[in-house]
């Protein structure tokens, strides 16, 4: 209660620092967010109506099932999420959990290992804007990209999927994506309004989340007289962008920068853990693993920076 009196003292008395930070966020969302991730949300949605799924769920089952010891379903979850970033993961994962095409254990252990920031968002802000190095902006999605990797490896005995030990088909997997689109009584149009409600929705809610965080990471600037450092990692604790924007403002070396952005890219931000917890909260998918494996991003993103950046 009182942390709520005094944000509303703050945005009252502060309105205007406030409405920046309002503006701020809704440009990240029209520049960034929207561009990037509604065609993806909108594309998924149709694809999953038309037999997708079983396409890449047989296409990318024996690697799946062998590196990773999960369905071969995961694979749509884990493709999209790398091509469009977080938080589409736990919009797929959802997806394909309501469909039974995964189980609420299968669920919580793809939601761990394709954690992806976008790629264009790495090649274009991070690499230009904050970091003004394409190269080093390619050791960043490398070290990031990797590391969910050797996190699906590491825990790839945990909940275990029952294996088929299946062979790659090519037949297989169009008959299966065949079938479905045969299968599927809905029409066209009404799929296609469906994926435009849902996808809306869900970047809505991002959008709310990340102006919150905003609001919540500009009052704290404005009453606590931090150093540029700390400010860098509050913010990208709260919220990523925020972060970002202060690590590239600090006074040390372009490949400093870069472990402290693959770091906390890796992590996301309370703003990204809060719109995957929204988005999983009416499923039995589980956050702690999730939260666990975000940990370990940290941690293995950092160390496969550093080591690319004194190769």
């Amino acid at each position: 209660m009182i942390c709520l009196i005094i944000c509303g003292y703050e945005i009252l008395s502060e309105s205007k620092t406030i409405m920046d930070a309002v503006s701020f966020s809704f440009n990240i969302w029209i520049t960034n967010v929207f561009p990037s991730l509604f065609p993806f949300f909108v594309l998924s949605e149709i694809l999953m109506n038309y037999g997708f799924i079983e396409l890449i769920g047989e296409l990318f089952k024996p690697l799946f099932e062998k590196l990773f010891k999960i369905n071969g379903n995961a694979a749509f979850v884990f493709i999209m999420s790398l091509i469009s970033g977080f938080p589409s993961n736990a919009k797929y994962t959802r997806e394909l959990y309501l469909q039974n095409k995964l189980t609420a254990q299968e669920a919580t252990k793809i939601l761990m290992f394709s954690h992806f920031s976008n790629p264009l968002f790495i090649l274009g802000a991070i690499s230009i804007t904050f970091l003004n190095d394409k190269k080093l902006g390619i050791i960043v999605m490398i070290s990031h990209y990797l590391s969910n990797v050797i996190i699906g490896l590491i825990f790839r005995n945990y909940n275990p999927s029952k294996l088929t030990n299946d062979k790659f088909s090519l037949k297989n997997s169009i008959i299966q994506m065949h079938n479905k689109r045969i299968n599927n009584n809905k029409r066209f149009g009404t799929i296609i309004t469906n994926s435009l409600i849902n996808s809306i929705n869900t970047l809505l809610l991002i959008l709310g989340v990340i102006t919150t965080f905003l609001i919540i990471t500009t009052i704290i600037d404005n009453n606590f007289h931090l150093s540029l450092l700390s400010k860098s990692l509050i913010s990208g604790f709260l919220e990523m962008t925020q972060g970002l924007k202060h690590v590239s403002l600090l006074n040390t070396l372009n490949e400093n920068k870069a472990i402290l952005i693959c770091m906390i890219i890796s992590f996301g931000g309370l703003s990204v853990h809060t719109q995957i917890l929204s988005i999983i909260s009416d499923t039995e998918i589980k956050y702690k693993p999730f939260l666990l494996a975000r940990l370990l991003h940290v941690i293995i993103s950092s160390i496969i920076c550093f080591i690319l950046l004194n190769m």
